[in-house]
């Protein structure tokens, strides 16, 4: 395993906002560069979310099965260590669990998949507002739970493509056997078609900054395969800050998180535009870092190991 010291450059900035009493996270890629600084997250006494925990995934527009099953199988890879070539997956997802240690938090959070809901009729038309991204996210289970809302490419949200290409957060739910919960939920857009420059790097040449050659995606379909990418930073966000009050650095309104601390870092030797040393699939000539279940490969950006206080990466 590689660990990044805290001075590296970055290539994407992540930020949260307020909406209401929903705050969430963002994945922005952005062509400035900053200075190096030095990144301590620290705890900040909230909650975290813990134990047996389903990942339910919410399919807005229309999906190929191929592509629900890159995604879904991710989510499996997040838990099933033994069946996997290293480096892998559940390993990467291992580095979170530093965090419940020490938060002094009463187990760490066990991931599976949940259930998976399809929307592939539009039932809220192909033009989405944030307020409609938490709706959809109400339709899963919001009791121990993380719901995934996924949008086709055909589908346009709030701040897509523009200042945003996926989000956390938290709401409140309905009452549920007379308790009102918040729940934690996720966003996802696939920006192949509308934004791969912007989204999609480093499977695309982005819109800003060098322009290094595209990597090959490591499941052969440019949108779902940065989808997971994205997914994975915004997963990591959402355990160990999951409603604005966990670990972080910086204003609560701006935070740096688990993987948002370390932009653009995938592997050993990576540098503003150049993912790193990854692993290259002989076949295929894909880039990954990580197998996971059923054969995958994905690649995973690097987290931040607050045991180190550094960025570290699976290769």
């Amino acid at each position: 395993m590689a660990s990044f010291s805290s001075n590296q450059f970055i290539l994407q900035l992540f930020f949260v906002i307020s909406l209401f009493h929903v705050s969430f996270a963002t994945r922005k890629l952005t062509d400035l560069f900053q200075e190096p600084q030095t990144r301590i997250l620290e705890y900040h006494n909230g909650p975290l979310l813990f134990g047996k925990t389903s990942i339910n995934l919410i399919w807005y527009g229309k999906f190929k099965p191929s592509q629900r099953a890159i995604i879904s199988d991710f989510i499996t890879s997040l838990s099933s260590s033994s069946s996997q070539s290293q480096p892998s997956v559940a390993t990467w997802w291992k580095t979170t669990e530093k965090y419940y240690h020490l938060a002094n938090a009463k187990r760490p959070l066990s991931l599976y998949l949940g259930e998976q809901i399809l929307d592939e009729s539009y039932s809220l038309g192909k033009s989405l507002t944030q307020k409609q991204l938490v709706q959809l996210a109400s339709r899963g289970e919001q009791k121990y739970s993380i719901n995934v809302v996924l949008t086709a490419s055909d589908v346009t949200v709030d701040g897509f493509c523009m200042s945003r290409c996926g989000t956390h957060g938290s709401s409140r739910s309905a009452l549920v056997k007379g308790k009102n919960y918040r729940f934690a939920y996720i966003w996802i857009g696939n920006s192949e078609t509308q934004c791969p420059g912007y989204c999609a790097w480093p499977f695309h040449q982005p819109i800003y900054g060098p322009q290094t050659p595209p990597l090959g995606a490591p499941n052969h379909d440019l949108g779902s395969d940065a989808m997971v990418t994205n997914l994975a930073i915004l997963l990591a966000g959402t355990a160990t800050n999951p409603f604005g009050n966990g670990y972080y650095q910086g204003p609560a309104d701006a935070p740096l998180e688990a993987a948002s601390a370390c932009p653009g870092v995938y592997a050993n030797g990576a540098y503003p535009g150049y993912a790193g040393d990854l692993l290259l699939d002989p076949t295929t000539g894909a880039s990954y870092n990580a197998h996971g279940a059923n054969g995958r490969k994905y690649l995973l950006p690097a987290l931040y190991d607050p045991s180190t206080s550094s960025c570290s990466t699976l290769v």
